[in-house]
């Protein structure tokens, strides 16, 4: 098994970034989602209301965050000095406002007023005490700082829909490629390279798998949900993928080798 593509998402909810390496920090893959767009009564935006967030591409240029808002421009984001209070699921957390013009343009392209947020180095938002014991911090992504999921696994829910989909939809950190399908259920730590991650929670899915990455609309039929919810429900949810939490910082590279050290039988 190996690494077949990586990703990572300078912005909660906008487009990702498919990259060749990444290096984890404290907070997981280097500057995931350590943005966040937030409405008028600071709590989190998303795909799954505003799927047309999916158009706003992401890219970083000389280690800055930059957005391309659709009839709008390009824009660097710029970490303001206001401390700002906002939710993100059932977290409370203080981020600093975002700074410049971003927000504004991210406001008129979704009709409703919208402002970015970043998350500080001083800034600890705990991993679910429930599923991982120790004090370990994550960004502004669901829950975990990593999303291992497996090509297999979508190459078999592929064949069973007419129309395909990409992994994009999915939103993953991690492809691995070389295992057989939904092998990843039983996963409990694996090595990446040099880098060893534990898997601890499976990944339930939501409407934002609906959402297509290259029109920013939703699936009138809900697929693929639907289908994944008719053979993939479990007490966790409709399931696809593994959350992980990596053991030290480190490097991951497309080409790794990915050996499972402890797995269910």
């Amino acid at each position: 098994m190996k690494v077949k593509t990586l990703y990572i998402y300078p912005v909660k909810s906008l487009a990702g970034i498919d990259v060749s390496r990444f290096s984890l920090d404290d907070f997981g893959p280097q500057g995931d989602r350590r943005w966040m767009i937030v409405d008028g009564d600071n709590r989190f935006v998303t795909q799954r209301r505003l799927p047309q967030l999916a158009n706003v591409t992401t890219d970083l240029q000389e280690g800055v965050v930059v957005i391309d808002v659709p009839g709008e421009g390009i824009f660097p984001l710029e970490v303001g000095s206001d401390a700002v209070e906002v939710t993100v699921w059932r977290d409370q957390v203080v981020a600093t406002a975002g700074a410049g013009r971003a927000g504004e343009a991210l406001s008129r392209y979704c009709g409703e007023t919208l402002r970015l947020v970043y998350m500080p180095d001083s800034c600890f938002r705990r991993v679910d005490p429930d599923r991982v014991s120790a004090e370990r911090r994550v960004g502004f992504a669901d829950g975990f700082p990593l999303l291992v999921v497996n090509q297999s696994s979508l190459d078999e829910l592929n064949s069973r829909l007419e129309s395909p989909v990409d992994m994009r939809r999915f939103r993953p950190n991690i492809v691995v490629e070389g295992a057989g399908a939904w092998a990843e259920d039983t996963w409990r730590s694996v090595s990446v390279g040099e880098s060893r991650l534990d898997l601890v929670k499976p990944c339930s899915r939501c409407v934002m798998t609906t959402v297509n990455p290259d029109t920013g609309e939703k699936d009138s039929a809900t697929q693929p949900l639907k289908t994944l919810a008719s053979y993939r429900k479990t007490r966790d949810g409709v399931i696809f993928g593994q959350n992980a939490v990596h053991q030290k910082p480190g490097e991951i590279s497309v080409g790794d080798e990915v050996t499972v050290l402890n797995q269910e039988n």
